[in-house]
């Protein structure tokens, strides 16, 4: 048997069917886990981390603050507000940007343990 197998079949069925019965009873699966694919690609955590750190922000000092490019960081705005991890606001010819709190809940739970966690 491998390590990640039990050796022999057996189930607790009631501590199984209460655990089963709360997961089916979640309805945010799939914008939760929306979320947490937002913050997986490197560059979009930058991003998230940046804003975390400066506060609102446009795109122009992100795209300075982060070292990429103007679109990319639209790219990125665009994938963080669609999956509710930020918001933006237009301010004349400027789009200010910052980040709705579910985005700092998850940015803190990944970046714990890690020299960057006290960023702030």
């Amino acid at each position: 048997m491998s390590d990640e197998q039990c050796d022999l079949l057996c189930l607790d069925f009631p501590h199984a069917e209460q655990v089963r019965v709360r997961l089916t009873a979640e309805p945010n699966l799939a914008s939760a886990a929306e979320r947490a694919k937002a913050l997986a690609d490197p560059s979009r955590l930058r991003v998230t981390l940046a804003l975390s750190t400066g506060g609102e922000m446009c795109v122009c000092d992100l795209a300075w603050v982060c070292g990429f490019n103007q679109n990319l960081v639209s790219h990125h705005l665009r994938v963080l507000r669609n999956a509710g991890l930020a918001t933006s606001r237009r301010d004349g010819k400027l789009v200010m940007y910052q980040l709705a709190s579910p985005a700092n809940a998850l940015l803190e739970m990944l970046l714990a343990g890690t020299e960057t966690a006290g960023h702030r």
